[in-house]
């Protein structure tokens, strides 16, 4: 589907009124995601039926959608296939998709995706792979979990990975890991 290669693709996924990092798994043509219950994005996918595939290579917007929602004015509203759905401002390129319950567990669902449009390209620029960003990524994903459970463990990949942001980074990458430092702070507990 466009943009999403063969593996776990990494977006920012939007829903009415919420943006989160989220990882769509692309298997031999189909789509899906799997959604942890009591989300916000889990309960607007039930509710609204869609989801937007949002790429964007800004690494504070990946931290910042981990742990807080966007205030509104970050979102923008697009009619696709006559559905309203909301996608990033800031997004390089986005994809809407209708969304169906096909498993759920105690504690997570399975969702498909079917494509209601294809995707808009927003930026021509092609982004080359960075390692400071991804470490950025890594780093956020681990943090979602520390910050449950403070495990000595995953505070030691986090701090592995943000030693490549400030190595591999730029100034952007290297304000992505400032904010999730104060995301994961003691202070925050």
């Amino acid at each position: 589907m466009g943009f999403l290669r063969e593996g776990i693709n990494e977006v920012i996924a939007t829903t009415r009124g919420n943006a989160a990092p989220m990882g769509i798994i692309s298997r031999n043509g189909t789509l899906s995601m799997v959604l942890f219950k009591g989300s916000h994005t889990e309960a607007n996918i039930r509710r609204d039926g869609w989801v937007v595939a949002n790429l964007t290579a800004d690494p504070v917007v990946w931290v910042r959608t981990a742990f807080e929602d966007l205030p509104q004015k970050d979102l923008v509203a697009e009619v696709v296939a006559g559905r309203e759905v909301e996608r990033l401002r800031t997004c390089e390129a986005w994809a809407a998709f209708a969304v169906e319950v096909k498993h759920e567990t105690a504690e997570k669902i399975l969702v498909a995706l079917t494509p209601l449009a294809a995707p808009v390209a927003l930026e021509k620029g092609v982004c080359p792979v960075n390692r400071g960003f991804a470490g950025i990524i890594e780093a956020t994903v681990h943090a979602t979990r520390f910050v449950r459970t403070r495990d000595p463990g995953l505070r030691a990949l986090i701090d592995h990975h943000l030693a490549l942001v400030q190595r591999c980074g730029g100034p952007r990458e290297w304000e992505a890991a400032r904010v999730l430092e104060g995301f994961i702070s003691e202070e925050k507990e």
